[in-house]
């Protein structure tokens, strides 16, 4: 028999470390507020029963104000859960118990999980769960999420809950007798006219509709029509009433006297302190210097500099080691294979194509690692901290830095996430801002493409060039998104509050899974979405082919090298043989000169090549040449594609298998690139348009008008940025 199980509550209070603790899931545990989007499931077998967890965003309230609220309570309202797990930060046990009392009104069956109790601890906080427990009359179980502790009393605490018949028994708190006479009042015509009482309890529908809840007036109003207009005749003049009286509106009462029933319940003995309420722990002494105005920043910038220093420093001998392999496995496949189209798919479009991208594995394992650390010891969520009050001169609100970080503001991340994460902004205004903006970041798949033409011309010093196009994707951004905030999304910005969980200690098994997600995620698309991509970019660089005329002038002339180079008599002295070895090798070193230009020839007759080609006349201004506009053209699918078409493009017609090259290396070889166009080139592909996923998910967070601008607006604004760096750095002699 199975059992729905789910876990609700605030940010930060271990909620998704539970979830992964239960189910042994994978999914991202981060420290920082709206991690987890939507609803994650996952299952564990327990006495017998399978047990169904759902994970549901980290909200602060069961009021539908934001995206995260409304998926939770739509969940708890519409799945019904045989229990809810609400896990509540022990540290923080006031303002955790808010949800708490919401989720008791709500009616849910619940069990109530106090987890970092070693913090409260380290605290001086001691808290009498038998004590909490008797007042909220609902299992309280203390837990430590991140070690297990209480994990087996959580589970047999959460079926008895879910065995009892009436688990599901609304929380009365007195509002006040203002309050309270309009709640009976309400209460009563739901009750007779049964309006919606097959969805919410009366008295939680009566409480949602003194904090007028839109969605539920909204929905009211849909289903009866004079039930609701009733309902809300009783609600205006009440909150007329209050406001006269007191000065205050309906939802303000309610808050207050649900946190005074909150301090009531605490004051029964349920926590005792140790120290002084007054001293600082060690967060806030660390923060003192992390977050400081002007030591802070600093700080910042020295960590995220290491960060990429460690990066490639650490994986620049495991990225050699795969590109030697990848070239080892060409070298085989190119003496084992007759020639042919199989051979050159193989080659050109598989191992040069997919085997570009995963040479980069290593690094992308180290950076995901280094991101990690910073993530799970609470360091990220300080960045977002500070950067709110850049964030403001540009006309964006602190709630837009995690959308940043996410899509790649410290490069690796996503800007899908990114976009997606967005919705937990309520300025409309500042969300589109957002949207169109978080796409300029260095996300994981312009990781690969910023490694290899860092790696390729600004070898000498990897990680402060790193650093730098790091920082131009911030500045660029910031920019785009001042204008936007002072064109065509004007608007004032609105106040932002963040929480800042505590510094903790991340484990070592938690960063290998965090780091082994994302890698495993890279891998992943590199053999499936750039695998496709790569063989129909391979197709379409292979057909149709050289005319049936170019091909037999090509083989006259390669005849012609053969028969006019001829010896004809066998030498008798070893001058004589000498001179021979030296004429076959001229003969050898024609002929692979023949077949790159055949092969050249080939590519640019190509459908791809003649598409290259017809943009050569506009890209020259940027420094592109035709192979590259391949590998830009390819690049709106996904970012990654750029370095396999790159591979890809470069590889066609290679006849020395005795010297085989990394993909840096034939582009530092190449006569049409040099340091100007690496750096054109990386200004383009950072911000010209976001890849096809990107463009979607922006078209359904918000419009395909908005999707189609953000695709234009990026290219044509990266384009001017790309042939102005080409233009003045030709001028200037600075290749």
């Amino acid at each position: 028999m199975q059992l729905k199980m789910a876990l609700a509550g605030n940010p930060n209070a271990g909620k998704t470390t539970l979830f992964n603790q239960l189910t042994g899931a994978r999914q991202h545990v981060g420290n920082y507020p709206g991690i987890t989007v939507d609803h994650k499931e996952g299952y564990l077998h327990y006495q017998g029963r399978k047990i169904i967890i759902t994970d549901l965003p980290g909200t602060y309230s069961m009021t539908a104000y934001s995206a995260e609220e409304l998926v939770a309570r739509d969940y708890l309202v519409y799945n019904r859960p045989q229990v809810v797990i609400n896990i509540v930060d022990a540290s923080n046990l006031e303002r955790n118990l808010y949800l708490t009392c919401q989720l008791l009104e709500l009616g849910v069956p619940l069990v109530v999980a106090l987890n970092m109790m070693d913090v409260a601890k380290d605290r001086g906080i001691e808290i009498r769960a038998d004590i909490l427990e008797k007042h909220l009359r609902v299992p309280v179980i203390p837990i430590i999420a991140r070690s297990g502790f209480g994990k087996e009393d959580l589970l047999n605490a959460a079926l008895r809950q879910a065995a009892e018949k009436n688990a599901w028994q609304p929380l009365d708190i007195s509002y006040g007798d203002d309050l309270d006479t309009s709640l009976t009042e309400l209460i009563a015509r739901i009750d007779t006219t049964a309006f919606m009482t097959d969805t919410y309890h009366a008295r939680y529908t009566a409480i949602k509709y003194l904090e007028n809840d839109e969605q539920i007036l909204e929905k009211g109003r849909e289903i009866e029509p004079d039930t609701a207009q009733a309902l809300e005749e009783i609600v205006t003049g009440i909150t007329a009433h209050t406001k006269t009286t007191l000065d205050v509106y309906p939802e303000a009462i309610i808050a207050d006297h649900r946190y005074g029933y909150i301090k009531s319940l605490l004051m029964q003995g349920v926590i005792t302190r140790k120290f002084d309420s007054d001293r600082l722990y060690a967060s806030d002494k660390i923060d003192k210097v992390l977050t400081n105005r002007l030591v802070g920043p600093a700080i910042m910038f020295l960590i995220l500099f290491l960060l990429y220093k460690f990066t490639f420093g650490w994986s620049e001998a495991p990225v050699a080691w795969l590109e030697q392999g990848f070239g080892w496995l060409s070298n085989i496949v190119e003496q084992t294979l007759p020639d042919g189209a199989l051979k050159s798919l193989i080659i050109s479009g598989i191992i040069d194509g997919v085997g570009g991208v995963l040479g980069f594995v290593p690094l992308i394992m180290f950076m995901f690692f280094g991101i990690a650390i910073l993530e799970d010891s609470g360091y990220l969520a300080r960045v977002a901290f500070m950067m709110d009050r850049v964030f403001r001169i540009f006309g964006l609100h602190g709630s837009s830095v995690m959308p940043f970080i996410v899509s790649g503001g410290i490069a690796g991340g996503c800007a899908v996430p990114g976009v997606m994460a967005a919705r937990t902004l309520r300025s409309p205004k500042e969300r589109m801002a957002t949207l169109l903006t978080v796409p300029l970041m260095n996300c994981g798949a312009k990781l690969p493409v910023l490694a290899l033409l860092i790696g390729a011309f600004f070898s000498e010093n990897k990680a402060r060039y790193m650093f730098l196009f790091t920082m131009l994707a911030w500045v660029v951004a910031l920019l785009a998104a001042k204008l936007l905030r002072s064109t065509v999304l004007r608007g004032a910005p609105t106040p932002f509050v963040m929480e800042l969980p505590p510094y903790r200690f991340p484990t070592m098994r938690g960063l290998l899974i965090h780091t082994w997600e994302r890698t495993y995620q890279y891998i992943k698309k590199a053999g499936t979405v750039i695998l496709g991509i790569s063989i129909l970019l391979w197709a379409l660089m292979t057909y149709p082919g050289l005319p049936e005329q170019t091909s037999a002038d090509f083989a006259q002339r390669r005849e012609a090298i053969l028969s006019g180079n001829s010896p004809a008599i066998i030498p008798a002295s070893t001058s004589a043989m000498e001179s021979i070895s030296e004429q076959a090798e001229q003969i050898d070193a024609r002929l692979a000169a023949l077949n790159n230009e055949e092969a050249e020839a080939a590519l640019r007759n190509s459908i791809a090549g003649r598409m290259g080609t017809s943009l050569e006349s506009l890209s020259q201004y940027a420094g592109f040449d035709w192979r590259t506009n391949i590998a830009l053209v390819g690049g709106f699918a996904a970012k990654e594609v750029i370095v396999s078409t790159l591979g890809t493009a470069y590889s066609m017609g290679e006849v020395d298998v005795e010297e085989s090259m990394s993909l840096g290396q034939r582009l530092q070889k190449d006569s049409h690139w040099n340091r100007i166009v690496a750096v054109a080139a990386l200004v383009f592909i950072m911000f010209y348009s976001p890849c096809f996923v990107t463009v979607v998910c922006i078209a359904k967070e918000s419009s395909w008008k908005w999707a189609f601008f953000s695709m234009g607006f990026n290219t044509i604004f990266a384009f001017l940025m790309a042939v102005a760096i080409f233009q003045i750095g030709t001028l200037l002699n600075l290749g």
